[in-house]
C-alpha cells in the first residue's frame, strides 16, 4: 500500500478539509436562515401568553413553576420557549447559588412585549406575524421576476389598502400597530424638529391612522390645533380628542390646510410618481410663505463613508429589511437614498430640502415650498 507523506499530497489534503470546514460554517450560517422564523414565531407567542405581563405583575424575579401556574400552562412547554428567548436574550435568567433555583426577569426589549402600555411595540409584532402578512413573503420571487404582480395582491387578491378597508379586525390591527411604532419614535422626532413648530399654528397629519401622534405633537407643542387626516373608514373610528378634528380623504386627491404637513412612515408605501402627487398637494395646503412640510421616513445610506459607526450600520440592516417589507406589501412602495428623496421633493414643487439623521430608523426631512 502506497504510503502519503509526500508533501504535494498533504497540502492537498489539507486544502481539502480546510474547504469541508468552509462548507459546515456556511452551512451552520445557512440554518440560521432555515430557522429564522422560530424566533418570530417565540415572540409572538410570548406576547400571546402574557409572559411579560405576568412577570411585571408579580413584581420580582419568578421562578417557573410561578409563571406556568400565573399564565395556566404547561412547565415543560414554558420552560422550553423561556429557554430559547433567555439564550435569545429577551428574558434575563439567573440562578441562586444556595439552591440553584432558576429565576426570570424582564429585559429591556422584554418590556416592549407587554400587550399595553405607552412602549408597547406587541402590536407591531402581531401584524407582522399574522397570516394576512406572512402570505406575501412566498410571492416575493415573483414579484421580482420583472416587477411581476405585487406579492399582497398574489397572497390576497387585492391590496393592502383595499384589504384593511374591507377587514375592521386587520385595520385596528394595523392602525395600532403603527401607533405603537409611532409612540416609541415620535419624541425623538419632536425633540428633533421642536425649532421648526415654532410659530405653526396648525398641523394636518397626513396618514395619521388612529390620531395618536398628532395627539402626541398637541401635547408637546400645546399651541397647536391638529387636523388627523386618513382614509374615511379609518377616522371614522379614530378618538375623539380634544384639539384634533379628524378628516376623511384620500390623500392622492387632496390634503387639508394647515400651516405645517406632517407625514410619518407614509411615503415609503407609495411608488414614486405617486410620492409626488401627495407631496404636491401637501405643498399645495401649506402656505407658500412660511409652510412646511415635515416627512418621518427612512433614508438609506449606500455609501461606507456614510456609516460611521455600529449603531448606524444595524440601522442600515433595519432599513434595507424594511425596504422588503414594502416590496411584499405594497404595490410600489419603497425606501429611499437621499438622492431618491430629493428627487421627489424637487418634483413636487419644493424649492428646499433638509435631510436630519436622528439615529433612529427613520430620518427627519424638511421641505419648503
Amino acid at each position: 500500500m502506497a504510503r502519503v507523506n509526500d508533501g504535494e499530497t498533504k497540502t492537498k489534503i489539507l486544502e481539502t478539509l480546510e474547504e469541508k470546514d468552509e462548507v459546515l460554517e456556511a452551512a451552520i450560517d445557512t440554518w440560521k436562515y432555515v430557522l429564522g422564523y422560530v424566533e418570530m414565531a417565540a415572540v409572538k407567542c410570548a406576547i400571546e401568553l402574557g409572559i411579560s405581563e405576568a412577570m411585571e405583575n408579580h413584581g420580582r424575579p419568578i421562578t417557573l413553576s410561578e409563571l406556568s401556574s400565573s399564565l395556566a400552562c404547561s412547565p415543560s412547554s414554558l420552560h422550553r420557549i423561556m429557554r430559547l428567548l433567555v439564550h435569545q436574550k429577551l428574558f434575563k435568567e439567573t440562578i441562586t447559588p444556595e439552591d440553584h433555583t432558576k429565576y426570570y426577569s424582564l429585559t429591556p426589549i422584554s418590556r416592549l412585549l407587554k400587550n399595553h402600555g405607552d412602549h408597547s411595540m406587541a402590536a407591531l409584532v402581531l401584524l407582522e406575524t399574522s397570516p394576512v402578512m406572512l402570505a406575501p413573503w412566498h410571492a416575493l420571487s415573483g414579484r421580482v421576476r420583472d416587477e411581476g404582480r405585487p406579492a399582497f395582491e398574489a397572497a390576497h387578491g387585492e391590496s393592502l389598502w383595499e384589504y384593511n378597508a374591507k377587514h375592521p379586525r386587520h385595520t385596528k390591527l394595523f392602525n395600532d400597530a403603527m401607533a405603537c411604532n409611532a409612540r416609541i419614535v415620535l419624541p425623538v422626532v419632536l425633540k428633533g424638529c421642536a425649532e421648526v413648530f415654532e410659530g405653526v399654528g396648525t398641523v394636518v397629519d397626513v396618514g395619521g391612522g388612529n390620531g395618536s401622534t398628532i395627539r402626541t405633537m398637541i401635547k408637546a407643542f400645546p399651541w397647536i390645533k391638529g387636523i388627523n387626516f386618513d382614509l374615511p373608514h379609518v377616522v371614522e373610528v379614530a378618538p375623539e380628542s380634544e384639539g384634533v378634528e379628524h378628516v376623511g380623504g384620500s390623500m392622492l386627491e387632496f390634503v387639508p390646510k394647515a400651516d405645517a404637513a406632517f407625514v410619518m412612515n407614509v411615503l415609503h408605501d407609495w411608488g414614486d410618481e405617486e410620492c409626488i402627487t401627495i407631496l404636491r398637494l401637501c405643498r399645495e395646503a401649506v402656505p407658500k410663505d412660511k409652510g412646511k412640510v415635515i416627512m418621518v421616513d427612512a433614508v438609506i445610506k449606500e455609501e461606507k463613508h456614510e456609516i460611521d459607526d455600529e449603531k448606524e450600520e444595524k440601522l442600515k440592516g433595519l432599513r434595507l429589511m424594511i425596504d422588503m417589507v414594502m416590496m411584499a406589501h405594497t404595490t410600489t412602495g419603497k425606501e429611499r437614498t437621499q438622492q431618491e428623496w430629493e428627487y421627489v421633493v424637487a418634483k413636487a414643487g419644493f424649492t428646499k430640502c433638509i435631510v436630519k439623521p436622528i439615529h433612529a430608523i427613520p430620518s427627519i426631512i424638511i421641505a419648503y415650498p
